[in-house]
């Protein structure tokens, strides 16, 4: 949780007479705003001096930091629903990713008088008789909650994390309205096209309530610190569930060095090196040995106790690996070692990252072409960031639908690894996986049998299965030809030159009718002495003349390029 900064105090959802319908205008007006924008992106006329991609890149930078700002100003849904977004390269160009990765809670905290009466209304006793101490300025202050030290009356000191009031029916009231936008955008003729929003929303839901809940919050640190619990380098707060409920958690409190503050680290005397390999260690053990990770490690809930142990905080937002992922990550990984992007492919499809479509062949070549840069180098010489980078850049406007655990696991090691270079400038986050990685695809061959020998065998099987169909595929091929079953599309590049002119005389036309017009409307306005609107009438005729001009310039283009 992030640390109390100097906040905007004004945000109107945080006032107590925040109406409903005051709440829907903010929402409409960011959503119209930006849909508006959306469409100017896309009209060349749009952009002062024509259309380049350095401009379209501009354009999107800057409006990456306007809908920072105002999701900060929206408030805690949004400001979640932005942190979520920003795993999601595989849906938003990657200048809103880059943004959206920044956004961080800087709320203001509510009083300590809300505190005292959501902590006596859900534990059943006032705050002086709870604990022994209890400090009424929050050590920090989030969208969703703020957290306080105390003293329990048996003399142990905790932290007790306190929900926002009034947060459950704000989520309601905007969850509702999102879903209305949702619908839009997922039946939406061009922005609907080949995206689940509907799906994603509900993932979006799934995750915020979750994140409500303290009481999961507390199963998930007692689970996260049973699977370190024979690791004393680790160190995971105790749940104090006496002191516990939906909207309150009270943890043991476990202060350290904030896992960024380099300089403070290197004061208290600790191996820098050494902590950016531990930080690798703790989190691959998480993924490939527990199956269940942190999946929100930012530095901000990353400490360093002075021990020199790992020490975690927030357990609201946790990801998990079923049983069955590890063996369709298997033929995946098997898929990525021999560069056979069909494989790869598919066994995308069944991990749900892949939507299936039509013609995959696009796809196809995008894997096939990530995979032969891919393993160009070594794997401790790659680089999580760059594998994730290009991962993206291939799945954005592809039918690439990467599932939340997928980004959250790709986030974390992003983060992880940003962290480790902070720490040691040579540090390399996929050398210190490489062993784990072995050790995990060792682990996944002997699970499937004998290993190297049950591949090639089910690899010949496949040879001489599809050996043995192929007759019978050309067969059911030229039947469906004869029934028309099969559609072939052919593109002819005269065609396509001559039916773009003949819109283009059309559409010319019609500019050279409403410049004619103007003209003389010009021409009988002067005649009759009525200069200023004869001025104006010729100003008018400017418009289309030069849509008229830009008309054939970009005719010209295209007929360059074919």
């Amino acid at each position: 949780m992030p640390q109390i900064k100097p906040a905007k105090s004004s945000y109107r959802w945080n006032r107590e007479n925040y109406s409903t319908n005051r709440r829907r205008f903010d929402i409409w007006r960011f959503v119209l705003s930006l849909l508006s924008q959306f469409w100017l992106n896309g009209k060349h006329w749009s952009y002062s001096g024509g259309y380049t991609e350095e401009k379209a890149a501009i354009r999107r930078k800057k409006q990456a930091i306007w809908i920072k700002d105002n999701l900060l100003e929206l408030g805690p849904t949004f400001i979640k629903v932005g942190q979520l977004f920003s795993t999601r390269a595989d849906l938003f160009p990657v200048e809103y990713v880059e943004e959206l990765s920044k956004l961080q809670d800087q709320v203001p905290a509510f009083p300590y008088e809300q505190v005292a009466k959501i902590i006596a209304a859900d534990l059943g006793k006032p705050i002086p008789q709870l604990f022994r101490s209890f400090d009424p300025i929050p050590l920090a202050a989030a969208s969703l909650g703020q957290v306080h030290k105390a003293q329990l009356n048996s003399g142990e000191e905790v932290v007790v994390k306190i929900q926002r009031p009034g947060l459950k029916k704000l989520f309601t009231i905007d969850l509702a309205i999102l879903k209305r936008i949702t619908q839009y955008f997922q039946n939406h003729p061009k922005w609907g096209k080949g995206r689940d929003w509907v799906g994603i929303y509900e993932e979006c839901c799934k995750i915020l309530w979750k994140e409500t809940d303290y009481l999961n919050e507390g199963r998930n640190a007692d689970t996260f610190r049973r699977n370190f619990r024979g690791e004393d380098w680790v160190k995971v707060p105790r749940v104090y569930w006496r002191y516990t409920s939906p909207r309150v958690v009270t943890l043991e409190y476990l202060p350290g060095i904030k896992i960024s503050h380099y300089d403070a680290i290197e004061a208290a005397g600790l191996d820098r090196k050494l902590l950016a390999r531990l930080g690798a260690k703790a989190y691959l053990q998480q993924l490939l040995n527990d199956g269940f990770f942190h999946a929100d490690p930012h530095p901000g809930n990353l400490a360093v106790s002075a021990d020199g142990s790992l020490i975690f905080y927030d357990f609201g937002m946790m990801g998990q690996l079923q049983s069955n992922v590890k063996e369709k990550l298997m033929q995946t990984l098997f898929g990525i070692v021999s560069k056979d992007a069909d494989r790869v492919v598919a066994s995308l499809v069944a991990l749900g990252a892949l939507v299936p479509t039509g013609d995959m062949a696009p796809v196809r070549r995008s894997v096939q072409f990530m995979l032969d840069n891919f393993m160009d180098k070594p794997f401790e010489e790659q680089s999580v960031a760059a594998i994730s980078e290009d991962l993206y850049e291939i799945a954005y406007d592809q039918p690439f639908r990467f599932p939340a655990t997928f980004t959250f696991v790709m986030r974390a090691f992003s983060t992880l690894e940003g962290v480790g270079k902070g720490l040691d400038p040579e540090f390399n986050f996929m050398e210190v996986a490489q062993p784990f990685a072995t050790q995990f695809m060792n682990e996944l061959t002997t699970s499937n049998g004998n290993g190297l020998f049950d591949e090639i065998s089910r690899q010949a099987a496949q040879v001489s299965s599809t050996a043995l169909s192929l007759p019978r595929r050309i067969d059911d091929t030229i039947d469906k030809l004869e029934r028309g079953d099969i559609r072939v599309r052919v593109r002819s590049t005269e065609s396509d030159r001559i039916l773009r002119r003949l819109g283009t005389i059309q559409v010319s036309t019609n500019y050279t009718l409403i410049i004619s017009a103007l003209i003389i409307s010009a021409t009988l306005l002067f005649v009759h002495s009525y200069t200023t609107l004869a001025l104006i009438s010729l100003l008018l005729a400017v418009i289309p003349a030069w849509a008229l001009f830009r008309l054939f310039r970009r005719l010209d283009r295209l007929d360059k390029m074919l």
